[in-house]
């Protein structure tokens, strides 16, 4: 059974994790709204619930691997591999391209699920995805905490999300004065490399 959208909201309102203002997200594009998930995910008993719903969501689905993308999906890629009892790791970027580092392999003929904290457009999880099947993996799903792609994010696996979020997006020449008028943050990792 699906966690209600509203303890999820509240979670979220006590974490301080949902913030308002004007934020570049990940994608480029200009949000009044931002998830910061790893305020949420630094309490044990969220991290479980929510992780604990996407695994819930594929416990018979024999996953195998669960790898999510650096820097956002590890934790909760990480505890959907515990509860799942699967191995667990992550892909990052190297000079603007999602890799596999660290040793990291993804194996030929394995089961996995793509692990992420938020998806706004996509392009990350598809990335990790990318790697899966170069590596003629299976791809049995794909999880996530929040999707806020109104819909637009697809994959070529079982997508699963435990809240869906409408919130509004803009391109960066598409910018309303409203949202102009307040000074810019950018909160996501993307801008990160290790």
């Amino acid at each position: 059974m699906k966690l209600p959208k509203e303890q999820i909201l509240e979670i979220f309102k006590e974490t301080h994790a949902l913030l308002e203002g004007h934020f570049v997200l990940t994608s480029g594009l200009h949000s009044p709204h931002y998830f910061q998930c790893a305020k949420v995910l630094q309490y044990p008993k969220y991290l479980h619930l929510l992780a604990g719903d996407i695994a819930k969501h594929y416990e018979y689905s024999e996953v195998e691997l669960v790898i999510s993308p650096a820097i956002g999906g590890i934790v909760v890629g990480t505890e959907v591999g515990r509860v799942l009892g699967a191995r667990t790791i992550f892909g990052e970027r190297e000079n603007g391209a999602m890799k596999m580092r660290r040793g990291f392999e993804i194996k030929k003929g394995e089961r996995v699920l793509v692990v992420e904290d938020v998806v706004t457009t996509g392009g990350s999880v598809d990335e990790i995805c990318k790697l899966v099947l170069a590596a003629e993996a299976k791809l049995v799903g794909v999880g996530c905490i929040v999707d806020r792609s109104n819909g637009k994010a697809k994959f070529d696996s079982k997508f699963y999300s435990v809240m869906e979020m409408d919130v509004q997006t803009f391109a960066a020449d598409a910018v309303p004065e409203w949202l102009a008028a307040i000074e810019i943050s950018k909160p996501g990792s993307r801008g990160l490399q290790g």
